[in-house]
């Protein structure tokens, strides 16, 4: 017989159980980060249009402020978007000596104000609910000409937003627009003065940051309810624009990041090395995806690896054929991430307009070196709703292609301005932001 001392036990634990599998399940009719809600770029419960245009399936197309390649995120009926904007307002000049070692920037730090804000829209009809400016600064360091200052994309856990703008901090606000707090992680030294952009991950109380750059690089974990640093650990890596991804085995979650040097795996609960694996090649961007207890990281430039790394892994496995599942070195991308649906890994090669197919399982190719009309470059990460992949271009098509084996074009739609963040699903509904707008596709 059951003490009756344990039923509320066990009834609190059902309870607490359930509110877990609700959670769960809400996110998957969400879009909570930009990598969707499994952090792999699928959209579990998506059916978005296939076909459209300027003057097609459009619900609507609304303007932004300043500009940004953030990947916006939704919960609820609630958009979040982040930007920055030129005031044209002049500062006194900063100077600040580079780090030892470090290359000359090939970018020009700007002498004006930047505004970075933070913004909420109505998914129904993109209308503005709130604007916050998180911070007024004078960007220490330029950017690539394709990069910007507002590159890092949000993440919520539908109670709080998360934004991080780098070297200008990481900003808490609830879904109403109220600051919760901010943290000042220090100034980035990029690599060529080339821009930052590692979006910060959530488990959750536990807000990962990653901060690789030429002055010491660290991943740092931030309480999400406070930010509070709960640990710092020092990562030897030069600059990588590659976002942590949070994932659990067995009970324990693990933080993988990519690198130059290794990727590495760290206790979420302490900061500690979990395992490590060489092999990948320079600046890495592209964020890993998981299935079934191996973790796939990737590099694109300046050579091509895609690592298929074991989460039993302890220490270094660098070589070790059993718990590095497969190795490839034809092609990898090097800013968009993958998809990974139903066994099949979608890949883009390099920053080009190319694509290959390849089973996560074995590493054995399905199809390669397929061409995407339209698309020359592609800098937005790969995205999947209702056996439908989606890719966006720098030129402003995005085409749409039967998931599976073979390759099989379904639609190329264009419209007047380049794409670089990821595109969004929520149920019926595509969400695309462009240089200057954001978009809402929608056939009904």
């Amino acid at each position: 017989m059951m003490a009756k001392w344990c039923i509320p036990i066990l009834l609190c634990a059902l309870a607490t159980s359930s509110r877990a599998d609700e959670f769960k399940q809400d996110r998957l009719d969400q879009w909570p980060q930009w990598r969707g809600p499994n952090g792999d770029g699928t959209a579990p419960r998506g059916d978005p249009p296939v076909e459209w245009s300027e003057s097609k399936n459009v619900r609507w197309k609304i303007e932004l402020p300043g500009s940004g390649s953030a990947t916006p995120v939704v919960w609820g009926e609630k958009i979040f978007v982040l930007t920055a904007s030129d005031t044209g307002r002049k500062a006194e000049a900063k100077v600040e000596p580079a780090p030892a070692g470090a290359k000359e920037a090939r970018s020009v730090a700007p002498t004006t104000i930047y505004k970075f804000e933070v913004l909420c829209l109505d998914r129904k009809t993109g209308k503005e609910l709130w604007r916050r400016t998180a911070v007024e600064d004078v960007p220490h360091e330029g950017h690539h000409s394709t990069h910007g200052f507002a590159s890092a994309s949000p993440v919520t856990d539908g109670a709080l937003l998360y934004s991080s703008f780098g070297s200008r901090g990481v900003f808490c606000y609830d879904l109403d627009g109220a600051l919760k707090w901010k943290r000042d992680l220090g100034r980035m030294q990029i690599k060529m003065g080339f821009g930052e952009g590692s979006s910060p991950a959530l488990h959750a109380d536990s807000l990962v940051v990653n901060w690789d750059h030429e002055a010491g690089s660290f991943i740092a974990c931030l309480d999400a309810k406070t930010g509070d640093e709960k640990w710092r650990t020092k990562r030897e890596e030069g600059t990588t624009w590659t976002s942590p991804l949070v994932v659990e085995r067995d009970g324990v979650a693990q933080v993988i990041v990519n690198g130059t040097n290794k990727t590495r795996s760290y206790d979420l609960a302490g900061g500690k090395l979990v395992w490590e694996c060489g092999g990948q090649v320079m600046n890495p961007i592209a964020m890993p995806v998981l299935l079934e207890g191996t973790v796939y990281c990737m590099t694109g430039y300046r050579g091509f690896s895609v690592t298929a790394i074991r989460l039993d892994s302890k220490g270094d496995v660098t070589g070790n054929t059993r718990q590095v599942v497969w190795k490839r070195s034809d092609a990898a991308p090097y800013v968009a991430s993958p998809l990974l649906s139903d066994g099949l890994l979608y890949l883009t090669k390099e920053r080009q307009g190319i694509l290959s197919c390849v089973d996560a399982k074995t590493g054995d190719l399905r199809y390669e070196g397929q061409r995407l009309p339209g698309i020359e470059t592609v800098y937005a990460s790969l995205t999947g709703a209702a056996g439908r992949l989606y890719i966006p271009g720098r030129e402003g098509t995005t085409v749409v292609i039967q998931q599976g084996p073979t390759y099989k074009l379904l639609a190329a739609n264009k419209l007047d301005e380049a794409i670089d963040a990821s595109p969004v699903i929520i149920g019926k509904q595509l969400y695309l932001r462009g240089s200057k707008h954001l978009y809402c596709i929608a056939s009904d």
